[in-house]
């Protein structure tokens, strides 16, 4: 199942990472990339190495290595390799063609530590260069390593020389907005995930409750966070409740009744195709769980 809640920690602090790692996220992302500067780079991979030999009894960990444009991406790879992480967050690829990239090199390294082929799975991180914009659709050519797309509010806004992602009452700007919307549309074309970016004020659990609700309805299936206060909003958000679950077995049940039938009723509702594929993939993540 695709984690509710995946929490970034600075891979460079060890504290950090225990304190993340307490926080009850479904998987915890150790930063290579933007939360670590460029001197600390190789200590932060060391100690990424280090958390992923422990012995795992916590969330799945995934490790967000530098872009492949930066020239740091493979040094970051051969690093953590070697211990077999769950995934890798891709951070900045322009278009599919990064993942595939990645995903060879990701081949070569399984192929090479004697690691289970196709294990290491990738979340690509799809909005954050102007080019990305207009490749949000070619994502089904990825491969089976993909397992969603998310986007990002900080690097495309700098890279087109925005001065803000988000207005003062808190809404989006144009672009942001644009750039969610063909990030969830993308990831449905590809037939993955769709992981909303990080809410950034980490003081205000009810806005974060409020945007994860309105994420959920919108057809995100999870969210990142960046402080451990907000996995557990974010796991309540986004655990499919027992109602929702009702509701959607009894509509498959509705339909599967009435073979041929393109509608059904249901609680004063005259229900369609479409809601029984929205209970159908609800029931899917909850049997994957």
């Amino acid at each position: 199942m695709t984690p509710r809640s995946w929490l970034f920690v600075p891979a460079e602090s060890q504290p950090k990472i225990a304190k993340a790692g307490a926080a009850g996220a479904d998987a915890l992302i150790l930063d290579l990339e933007d939360s670590v500067a460029l001197t600390a780079k190789p200590a932060a991979r060391a100690l990424a190495a280090q958390t992923l030999a422990a012995p795992r009894t916590g969330p799945a960990l995934w490790v967000r290595i530098n872009p492949l444009a930066s020239g740091l991406a493979l040094a970051d790879l051969a690093a953590i390799m070697p211990h077999a992480p769950d995934g890798i967050v891709l951070p900045k690829p322009d278009s599919v063609a990064d993942v595939q990239t990645l995903g060879a090199y990701l081949a070569a390294l399984e192929a090479a530590f004697g690691l289970e082929p196709g294990r290491t799975r990738i979340l690509a991180i799809a909005t954050e260069t102007p080019a990305s914009v207009f490749s949000l659709g070619g994502y089904a050519a990825a491969g089976p390593r993909l397992i969603g797309l998310t986007w990002g509010a900080e690097d495309l806004p700098a890279a087109v020389g925005a001065t803000h992602a988000r207005q003062p009452d808190g809404a989006l700007t144009d672009l942001c907005r644009l750039v969610r919307s063909l990030c969830l549309a993308g990831a449905a074309a590809a037939n993955i995930a769709a992981i909303d970016t990080v809410y950034p004020d980490f003081r205000d659990l009810d806005g974060l409750r409020a945007w994860a609700i309105q994420a959920k309805r919108e057809g995100f299936v999870s969210m990142m966070a960046i402080h451990p206060a907000q996995v557990p909003v974010i796991n309540e958000v986004m655990t499919p409740s027992a109602p929702e679950i009702a509701a959607a077995r009894e509509i498959e049940a509705l339909f599967a009744a009435s073979p041929g039938a393109g509608v059904v009723a249901h609680q004063g509702r005259m229900l369609d195709l479409p809601h029984l594929k929205q209970a159908q993939r609800l029931l899917a993540r909850v049997k994957a769980t």
